[in-house]
């Protein structure tokens, strides 16, 4: 159905009026002056509102303009901005800015194109610096814009840069400059990425909701064990500590999940804030590596298990902290981290050695009941699960012999959820923190929830929650009766 797209924006500059204003467009408000505009704008990426703010006051008492930002080291700059986003990627940016702004004069570009040929500005950056600082008509497109334009299919488009280019080509020029305030305001308020509170939506009536699933209503919680359909999820986070920085609780109460697997959190518990040991409303189980600040997997539960099994009883894997299993009345779940075969193939060998006897313990605990394993399996499976297969057969994740293995794991019965549901492309859970990959979606689906032979009819969902950030890996989830 074809949506109103005046009505739908113009109920909605009404509606927003009153919600938590993003960061940029506060500080636009308190200064029109383009260099801060662009620097806030830099640290926001992937960053909390909040942080961003309190970074940005604190980056500005020592930074006015170009030649002050010269005047501080790198390490001075990562210092002021921690713990935004990338901090240290983003302290090197701020540095080079200075030097790159010599092309242009020292002063900033008022065009999408010149500016992101600055250090740290890709186009989303951009087109916000030139709608905020200079009022002139842009479209920045970030994941909510995006998101939202497809579930009200206003657009069709898989990546953010499509949409920006659709819109270009559909959107009244009117709405070029507030449309990015608008819907990232009502995205983090109302249309979250995840379970969106389509209860309290005032266009929830008119809008198709496509690829929406709704949040519970607020009540009181079901008992899980009698609720029929469990709510899984898996998460590497890569590093717990860094992650918890970055909103991790905030992210755990959106998903509202029964079960939450994570990997890599390279922490002992008594490493970190009480709210994240005890995370309320679950019970944790925590199995870290020896190698303090390596590996390990923690796995947090709503249902109490009726037993918990640490490691594989095989000690070369078990001192890595990388297998985890709860064994609940009809079922067991497995988290577990497979290891890397790292640059040039060097620990292929113990890769395979444990993929073997991964195979073989979930084979003895399927004779019992039925089996999930969830967790980084760091291979993608198919030339469909990568953007970029031909240039990457050589190379860890994607080397003959780790499919060949994934080929006998799925060939044995064990089914990848996901793709019961989603033979799309395009489709990923991994990318490299290098190249802006994730703007760009260039990435490997390498985070896995699979059952044993006997157990897909009970398979419910399963999906990608790309939107969810703090990590280079996002969530998947499934759901299981």
């Amino acid at each position: 159905m074809a949506i109103d797209i005046d009505h739908f924006l113009n109920i909605l500059v009404e509606e927003v009026r009153n919600y938590q204003v993003p960061v940029v467009d506060l500080i636009a408000v308190q200064t029109k002056d383009p260099f801060r505009i662009l620097v806030a704008t830099i640290l926001s990426a992937r960053t909390k509102d909040e942080t961003t703010a309190k970074a940005s006051a604190r980056l500005f008492k020592k930074v006015s303009d170009l030649k002050s930002l010269a005047s501080l080291d790198e390490a001075t700059i990562a210092k002021l901005i921690y713990p935004v986003g990338f901090y240290k990627n983003k302290a090197k940016y701020l540095k080079q800015l200075p030097a790159a702004m010599e092309e242009f004069g020292g002063k900033i570009p008022e065009d999408v194109e010149s500016l992101t040929r600055l250090p740290g500005v890709g186009r989303k950056t951009a087109n916000l610096v030139v709608a905020v600082a200079f009022n002139k008509p842009a479209i920045c497109v970030d994941t909510h814009v995006h998101r939202i334009m497809n579930i009200w299919g206003y657009v069709e488009t898989k990546t953010p840069l499509e949409t920006e280019m659709a819109l270009r080509r559909k959107l009244p020029a009117e709405y070029w400059i507030k449309v990015n305030s608008i819907l990232v305001a009502f995205g983090q308020a109302i249309c979250k990425p995840l379970r969106p509170h389509c209860d309290r939506c005032i266009i929830a009536g008119l809008c198709p909701q496509i690829g929406v699933i709704p949040r519970k209503v607020p009540g009181p919680k079901k008992n899980a064990k009698s609720n029929g359909i469990k709510r899984l999820i898996s998460w590497n986070v890569n590093g717990l500590r860094a992650v918890e920085k970055k909103g991790f609780t905030d992210i755990v109460h959106e998903l509202d999940a029964d079960i939450i697997s994570l990997q890599e959190i390279k922490a002992m518990p008594d490493q970190l804030p009480e709210n994240v040991r005890n995370l309320e409303g679950y019970e944790a189980y925590w199995y870290p590596a020896k190698r303090k600040g390596y590996a390990g997997v923690c796995t947090y539960t709503r249902i109490k298990p009726l037993n918990v099994i640490y490691g594989m009883d095989i000690p070369e894997h078990d001192q890595e902290g990388r297998v985890l299993t709860l064994e609940f009345e009809n079922f067991f779940l497995v988290n577990a981290y497979f290891p890397n075969a790292q640059h040039g193939l060097l620990r292929m060998d113990y890769k395979l050695a444990f993929n073997r006897d991964m195979h073989n313990f979930l084979d003895r605990l399927a004779e019992k009941k039925s089996v999930v394993i969830c967790g980084d399996f760091n291979v993608a499976h198919k030339p469909i699960d990568l953007a970029n297969p031909k240039q990457n057969e050589k190379n860890p994740g994607y080397s003959a012999a780790e499919r060949e293995w994934m080929d006998t794991f799925t060939g044995a019965g064990y089914i990848d959820t996901f793709r019961k549901f989603n033979q799309e492309p395009d489709q990923y859970t991994w990318w490299s923190y290098r190249f802006n990959a994730r703007a760009r979606n260039i990435g490997w689906r390498i985070d896995y929830f699979c059952v044993d032979p006997a157990s897909e009819n009970r398979v419910k969902a399963a999906g990608i929650l790309d939107h969810i950030l703090g990590s280079d890996h996002c969530p998947v989830g499934l759901d299981f009766e």
